[in-house]
């Protein structure tokens, strides 16, 4: 009899911590400081906070996380270093946030300002200084929703050091993040119900965690702009990332089984922000409209008129026609990665300008014998092996240049500076008037 109810008590304690709870995670990733809607009406902060409220509503059991990149893409950000940004995120109410390789834009101290304006923890637990300092006060956040504890760890990409300069990041890199997020997964284990990576990466190393990181049941990321169309899975492990810019907000509902700390079932939706759609949230679009009147003074400037609209790849054949031609150059590269919009038809304004050079990148330029030019800067052009030639990149080309989205070259020397890379667009297409073909 004894034995009978030692175990009855003990299927009873098995059973309890079993429990299925549910739990609701909201994000964003790559917001990029579009404040107002884009040319196809989607997006906006004052849109996407309507719909996060309309999501929220009613919902018991709901986190808002944001994967890194909220910062840089438009004139308020650039002109005011981003700190309106994250003035305005704030009354997203996120739950927890991690870095993106654009919050450094600006230098890494700016990011301290950030995370002080932030008013939800901002976590990353592979950033670190020369000491081993930690970037972020903490590499992880745990909150309590419909009484589970959900441990939310933060990463950075490996490929920092490449998407930034030494100047901005001066001793601050990145560790291995597979490597640094198992580490903390195996601290947490017994302190959490559900582990989430909030991630700032690229397309590999999110195959790498749904591969071979059984320790992270759910990832949320961020860094690749299109978004995915549908959930990427493996072993009841889960990966959602939603399109960049605020044109979607990602909706993933979970089944947590807290005895085996991870999901027993998940479904997962991407919720157009369509700004012909839905009532936009009052408060945030008060806040959107200061900043944009204060950074229209500067920006809303009648500058040329495009004949036909440029695709991005073509902005970047342009870009680098303008460094030629205002420089002097004999030839110059632009990588397709800094050209950050299109060039719409009709009357440009210097705001088109901005939009496409956010970057507040300088134009650097050297000289090199014919052999030195990398082959994607002359392009099947005949140069002679001997003769002196002038190249004309940006700063952080130059600072980049061996990695493949440049130039693929190491130990070019660019000791000439001539100026603030958007100055000299807005000259150039000030001088055109009219972008035909």
């Amino acid at each position: 009899m004894f034995r009978r109810t030692i175990l009855l008590a003990l299927l009873v304690c098995v059973s309890l911590a079993a429990e299925i709870r549910t739990l609701t995670i909201l994000h964003t990733n790559d917001v990029h400081a579009r404040l107002m809607p884009l040319d196809n009406h989607n997006g906006g902060f004052a849109y996407l906070a309507a719909v996060i409220r309309r999501e929220r509503a009613h919902c018991t059991d709901c986190i808002l996380l944001n994967a890194g990149d909220l910062v840089q893409g438009t004139p308020v950000s650039t002109i005011f270093h981003g700190l309106p940004v994250y003035q305005i995120a704030n009354l997203f109410d996120y739950s927890a946030a991690t870095l993106g390789n654009h919050e450094f834009d600006y230098g890494w101290p700016q990011v301290r300002k950030f995370m002080d304006t932030a008013k939800y923890p901002m976590v990353t637990s592979n950033l670190v200084n020369a000491a081993g300092q930690l970037f972020t006060s903490k590499p992880y956040a745990i909150l309590t929703v419909n009484k589970l504890r959900v441990a939310v760890i933060g990463a950075m990409t490996e490929d920092l050091n490449i998407l930034s300069t030494p100047k901005l990041l001066e001793d601050w890199h990145t560790l291995p993040v597979v490597e640094t997020v198992r580490k903390y997964a195996a601290e947490l284990r017994s302190q959490a119900d559900l582990i989430v990576l909030l991630a700032h990466i690229t397309g590999p190393e999110e195959q790498r965690f749904l591969e071979t990181v059984p320790e992270i049941p759910v990832t949320v990321s961020g860094h690749i702009h299109s978004g995915l169309a549908q959930a990427m899975s493996r072993d009841g492990r889960v990966l959602v990332r939603v399109k960049g810019y605020g044109e979607e907000l990602g909706r993933l509902e979970l089944k947590v089984d807290t005895e085996k700390k991870a999901p027993a079932s998940w479904t997962w939706k991407r919720i157009p922000v369509d700004s012909t759609k839905v009532e936009p949230a009052a408060d945030v679009a008060r806040e959107v409209k200061r900043w944009e009147d204060e950074a229209a003074v500067f920006v809303d400037r009648p500058l040329a008129v495009s004949q036909r609209r440029f695709t991005k790849a073509e902005v970047k054949r342009m870009i680098e026609q303008a460094l030629r031609e205002e420089t002097g150059a004999d030839f110059a590269f632009m990588n397709l990665g800094g050209v950050r919009d299109v060039v719409p038809q009709g009357q440009l304004l210097e705001r088109n300008i901005w939009n496409i050079m956010p970057f507040d990148n300088r134009v650097v330029v050297g000289t090199f014998k014919g052999r030195d030019l990398p082959a994607v800067v002359t392009g099947g052009r005949k140069v002679e092996p001997d003769r002196d030639y002038t190249l004309a990149v940006s700063d952080f080309t130059a600072a980049n240049q061996s990695s493949d989205e440049n130039l693929s070259a190491t130990g070019l020397k660019f000791p000439n500076d001539v100026g603030l890379m958007r100055d000299l667009l807005l000259d150039w297409f000030r001088k055109k008037k009219v972008i035909g073909d």
